[in-house]
């Protein structure tokens, strides 16, 4: 079930995030998304419109939306795969007419992902806070044009 994020939801969104981020980013040493945790908590998620993807009362995933950007959606290692990204990306493709998000240009896995549901490669440039290559992707709605 997708439901909005409650405060209660932190510190299992916490740790989706950080699980997916060291096994998606294996480029960029664990210790950066260690240390990040704090603004994920302490500044990010507050200012998100966030949802979960749960499952017997267990958060398995989530994704955050700033305005139309897509700023995360991530789901537990062990759980991808499964069809929840699937779920949650078109949960926030009914939510808005158009996104657009940032992703590594070294993350092959999801740039095929956000492909495979119409997202197509914008803009490449570096991460402002790793250095590492990233694509800019948007996605607009077919029925909204």
């Amino acid at each position: 079930m997708i439901r909005s994020f409650a405060p209660t939801d932190m510190d299992a969104v916490l740790g989706v995030w950080l699980n997916a981020s060291i096994q998606a980013h294996d480029f960029i040493a664990p210790d950066y998304w260690v240390a990040r945790v704090g603004d994920m908590q302490e500044v990010y998620l507050p200012a998100a419109e966030s949802y979960v993807y749960e499952e017997n009362g267990q958060v398995l995933g989530f994704l955050s939306l700033v305005g139309p950007t897509l700023s995360a959606l991530f789901v537990a290692p062990d759980r991808q795969g499964e069809g929840i990204g699937a779920r949650l990306l078109q949960h926030a493709q009914h939510l808005r007419p158009e996104l657009t998000l940032r992703v590594y240009a070294a993350n092959a896995r999801s740039i095929a992902f956000y492909e495979k549901h119409g997202f197509r490669r914008q803009v490449r440039q570096p991460d402002e806070h790793t250095g590492h290559e990233e694509w800019t992707m948007t996605w607009a709605d077919p029925e909204a044009a």
